[in-house]
């Protein structure tokens, strides 16, 4: 279930669901410790004249939007029969953990009736239902929920009335599917305690006048104990919740509108779309540096995970855009949390938790019965490439200097020796996909990148020895990249080699080359971003002009974009398109036709699939991962940061193009 609406401050992070139910709610750390989880369910329902509906039973007319400006939810909730409008406006506090919901109830009818608001709350702390106690406070007059270091408390207030009853209970065992069902008859039973897999329900209740609307004030404070939780309630009522969404709506508005971009030629939903990946990326990113791929716990990766934790790809691609974006204090925390994992032998693992331990990964140690790295070395150069990048903007000298030994040094080092004797290519490891192991075009030329910065560095530095040797192991990858994996035949990259060694007659150990001539966008783009081969040429206009060719979704019937690969199988919608269409690589597309133009005509390209990203977005601006090919609904992880990365790349790409051309003089305030 893709996640219309995410809400965060660095240490906690809110998803809402297309029916404005929080579905996901981290805390300590974003990305770590989901407190709600993919089957648990949070529920907003509505009594009036006797009848009871929730929000998510099919019975609700629903818009769900992300405010343009802010980190803030705008919710239209209407039901004709019960003559009842719900308007949300809900924050993640930027100062405290706390999630507050700011709703007007309106009485559509023209008479007198008494309507009544329910919030069920279902938890599962620390990722467990067991040992969970939910509890009443008659001093606080609130809901607690609590187990060891995790205490999350719900209250709420009505027009500044205190709320009407409550109930505690259990679900999924005994029988009981929850004490949400309790509220159905528009009564709660007001049981004080539970424990267990154990859930809660508050109510709010009042008497409407024919057209009265009333707001009501409901927040959840999240802590390591329950004074401080009590403390985080108490100072709700004393600054009052309505203040304290009026300064988060200021704080996000300053936030992202600290630097005025221009958007020539692109539809307001363009501009719209970039301040809201800004805004996405950083409630994605924690306050230590750690920026995760998704907070969308609806999708279990390959049945068996979520994407809740740092890809340093993903992570790396993120930090251009915020670097290029000019959130430099940002991107500089993202390579304190780099410089804090890499290992000893100065390589990235698969991915990491957001508190820097390792992640899960499918990757083995061993390979036929041999020791391998369970690596995507590309993820290692992609640092690299992404800190000189930083300091391009930064100018951070300091920073540089004293990450040069613990970061650029071992990872320049790594990268350089670890080399295929056969080829002089970077030696075998896993693609950026995560699925195919060898030796990738992609992967190659992130590295050759990887230690052109490195170089960078060391001539800055002063490093000399370093900086040759570095130089002339990019000259030689470079060099290899274009004798190995460019297929002359079909004008394109090959995807992949494998070396293998066969014994001739004469027992000598001859090497046997396979090639993957699969058509995948990663390669050609991997030319172009690394800047292997200039933009004009030839070979790298056949390669990404039949890349286009092979990948773009154009059926009838298809909604367009771009495919990874030929026959990319990873939840294929249809037989009849070579893959899904991606954000990321129609993107990847635009960014390329973007350095290419020579004039105000030639960006035409690239703003029509800047439109298109902007049109296939969630209502609110969420963007997928991943799109159905005919119906354009959301596949996979929603939202995927590294989509809004590359969505924010993109238009800085074209900003900058637009005032090289001279056709405006201050698109992008970075330059």
């Amino acid at each position: 279930m893709a996640r219309s609406i995410i809400l965060g401050n660095g240490n906690m992070l809110v998803g809402l669901d297309e029916w404005a139910n929080v579905r996901d709610l981290y805390f300590p750390m974003v990305g770590l410790e989901n407190h709600v989880g993919e089957h648990m369910r949070h529920r907003i329902g509505v009594w009036a004249d006797g009848k009871f509906s929730w929000l998510h039973d099919g019975t609700w007319t629903i818009k769900t939007h992300l405010e343009d400006a802010a980190l803030e939810s705008s919710i239209e909730a209407t039901h004709a029969e019960l003559g009842v409008s719900l308007f949300f406006h809900d924050v993640v506090y930027n100062e405290k953990n706390i999630f507050i919901r700011a709703v007007e109830v309106n009485n559509l009818a023209d008479q007198k009736r008494s309507i009544r608001v329910f919030f069920a709350h279902e938890f599962e702390l620390y990722s467990s239902s067991t040992a969970h106690t939910a509890y009443y406070d008659p001093i606080q007059k609130a809901l607690i929920h609590y187990k060891v270091r995790r205490v999350l408390l719900a209250n709420a207030r009505i027009d500044g009335q205190m709320w009407s009853e409550y109930t505690t209970g259990v679900f999924g065992i005994e029988g009981k599917e929850g004490s949400f069902r309790d509220a159905e008859d528009g009564q709660l039973s007001g049981n004080p305690i539970e424990h267990g897999p154990a859930d809660s329900v508050l109510g709010l209740y009042a008497d409407y006048a024919p057209g009265e609307q009333k707001t009501i004030h409901y927040w959840i404070v999240a802590a390591k104990d329950i004074e401080r939780a009590i403390e985080l309630n108490n100072l709700v009522l004393e600054k009052k919740p309505e203040h304290m969404v009026l300064s988060t709506r200021n704080f996000w508005k300053s936030w992202v509108e600290k630097r005025t971009f221009h958007f020539p030629n692109l539809d307001p939903s363009c501009g719209r779309l970039f301040q809201k990946s800004l805004l996405l990326i950083r409630a994605h990113t924690n306050n230590n540096g750690a920026v995760i791929a998704s907070s969308d716990s609806g999708m279990l990766q390959k049945g068996k995970d979520t994407y809740a934790y740092v890809w340093p790809r993903d992570a790396a691609f993120v930090a251009l855009a915020m670097s290029g974006s000019g959130y430099l204090s940002i991107t500089k925390e993202f390579f304190s949390f780099c410089k804090e994992t890499i290992s000893p032998m100065g390589y990235f693992m698969h991915k990491y938790n957001p508190d820097g331990s390792l992640g899960s990964s499918w990757h083995p140690w061993v390979r036929n019965g041999k020791f391998q790295l369970p690596i995507q070395k590309d993820e290692t150069a992609l640092v690299l490439f992404s800190f000189w990048k930083f300091y391009q903007f930064s100018k951070d000298l300091e920073l540089v200097e004293r990450f040069y030994d613990s970061l650029i040094f071992k990872t320049a080092e790594f990268l350089s020796e670890y080399k295929d004797g056969c080829t002089n290519l970077p030696a075998p490891s896993y693609d950026l996909w995560e699925e195919r192991f060898g030796m990738h075009t992609f992967t190659s030329a992130a590295i050759y990148a990887g230690l052109k910065a490195a170089e960078n560095f060391a001539l800055l530095l002063g490093k000399d020895d370093e900086r040759k040797r570095w130089h002339d192991r990019a000259c030689e990858i470079r060099e290899a990249i274009l004798k190995h994996l460019y297929n002359e035949k079909t004008g394109t990259f090959y995807r992949s080699i494998n070396v293998s060694y066969e014994k001739s007659d004469l027992r000598l150990e001859h090497p046997k080359i396979e090639r993957d001539e699969t058509i995948d966008i990663s390669s050609a783009y991997g030319i172009y971003l690394f800047e292997v081969l200039n933009v004009n040429d030839p070979r790298l206009t056949s390669a990404m002009e039949k890349t286009k060719a092979a990948l773009e979704c154009k059926e009838k019937g298809t909604v367009g974009g771009l495919a990874r690969y030929e026959e990319d199988q990873y939840h294929r919608a249809s037989p009849y398109v070579p893959g899904n269409p991606w954000f990321i690589t129609t993107l990847w597309y635009a960014q390329y036709t973007i350095a290419r133009a020579k004039n105000a005509k030639d960006l035409e390209e690239a703003v029509k699939w800047l439109h298109w990203a902007a049109d296939h977005a969630e209502s609110s601006g969420v963007m997928a991962e991943q799109l159905h090919p005919y119906t354009g609904a959301a596949i996979s992880a929603t939202p995927l940061t590294w989509s809004h990365a590359e969505y924010v790349r993109t238009v800085l790409e074209y900003l900058n193009k637009m005032e090289e051309l001279g056709l405006c003089a201050d698109c992008n305030p970075n330059n």
